[in-house]
Parts: structure tokens; sequence; C-alpha cells
């Protein structure tokens, strides 16, 4: 099982307009406090945990509010790496094996995301295994779906279930990359061709906070059903 978490914390927050001036996207408040606690308050029940953060839009911000607390900082600031160099410039801070990886920019509800992908974790199997949601279920979100999952949950590319952020994957294959910044899809592309790649459906609904009218949704799902 794994024993550390990657938190994708780095990106620009473009989307965000004047909210992220100011501050990185992780310290946009819903439910008044930052979106970057949410996140954390996850990897509560499988504490303990290796965390890791990465940062770079107004890093010194999001620097100073974990000060303090356990976890490890895995700095962007020169150059924003995209999700699948910044998990390779992380991994002397996570260690060897499978990790999570969870996006900071979602509010959840229903079970535990992370709980529920390490129940259906099975590495004979799997070299990665993302947590999906129907469209209807994924609250914010404007695409037509990234994954087809077939009755084993082994995934194909295709308008279906949504990508909600969070995952385990095994992230040898990163080694042989060549560029320096790039999105973790080129990982995917490698696992797929092996059959290693697998999806579980979110037995809740999730939010993507990407713009400020994501917030109130959000907001709304901090007052209702939130996680368990």
């Amino acid at each position: 099982m794994p024993s550390a978490v990657m938190i994708f914390a780095a990106g620009l927050g473009r989307r965000m307009g004047p909210l992220t001036a100011q501050r990185p996207k992780p310290m946009v408040e819903v439910g008044g406090r930052p979106l970057i606690d949410h996140a954390l308050d996850l990897t509560a029940p499988l504490m303990p945990l290796r965390r890791v953060v990465n940062l770079h839009h107004k890093g010194e911000v999001l620097r100073d509010h974990l000060a303090g607390r356990d976890v490890i900082l895995s700095d962007e600031t020169e150059r924003l790496l995209e999700t699948g160099g910044g998990l390779r410039k992380a991994r002397p801070l996570l260690g060897p094996g499978p990790v999570y990886t969870l996006n900071s920019d979602a509010i959840w509800s229903g079970p535990n995301p992370l709980l529920a992908l390490r129940r259906a974790w099975d590495p004979a199997r799997m070299e990665a295994l993302l947590l999906l949601l129907p469209r209807e279920n994924a609250m914010g979100h404007t695409g037509q779906g990234d994954f087809i999952a077939a009755p084993d949950g082994q995934l194909t590319r295709g308008p279906g279930h949504v990508y909600s952020g969070a995952q385990i994957i095994l992230p040898d294959g990163l080694d042989a990359i060549a560029e320096e910044a790039f999105s973790l899809n080129l990982l995917w592309n490698e696992i797929a061709a092996r059959g290693k790649l697998y999806g579980v459906v979110h037995e809740g609904r999730w939010c993507d906070v990407g713009r400020p009218d994501c917030i109130p949704i959000a907001e709304s799902m901090l007052q209702g059903d939130h996680v368990l």
C-alpha cells in the first residue's frame, strides 16, 4: 500500500481571476478554509503518511501557511513542471513504491476518496488506479468525461467517466520520459498500453473548484453530504 501522498498545489489558478492575484489557488477559501486544508483533511485517516505538496505561483504564501505542519514541500518556483514532471521531481521526497496523488482544488462528498482507492488497489494487476465519477456527480466540471471503464475496471480513453484528480500510481515509468515538464497523461498512456490502467467509481460527489462560480457549489456540499 502507498505510504506517501503527493498533493498538487502548484497551478497558476488563472481561471480564478482576481482571487489568485495575491495567493495561490490552494489558498482560496471554501467554507472559510483554504482548499489546501480541505485536501490535507483527507489524509488524516491514513496517517502516518508522508505528505508532499508542490508549490509555484505565490509559493511563499503557501509555504508560510504550511509552516510547522507535517508536510514536505517540493519547490517548483523556478519552473512549473506540470503533474508528471512535478511528481518526478518529488519522488525522492515520497520514497519508493506506489503513491497517492491528489489535486488540491476540489471538495468531496461521500466516502473518503483516498480510503476508497486503498480498498480497491490491487498491485498484482494495476500500475495506476484512478478515482472516477459519473458526469452527473462531477460538479463544476464542463467536459464530456475522460475514460471508459470495462466491467473489470480497466480503462480506455473516451467520453464517459470524469477523472477526479485522485489516484494511486506506480511512478517508476516517469524516469524514462524525456520532457522536463509534462502531464501524467504520458505515463497513463504507457500504463494503459500494458493493460495496467484501472479505475474505480467514487460513491459520492465531487466539485472541481477551478472557477469562482464553483465556490458556492462546493460550499453547499460542505453544508450537506461532505466526506464521511
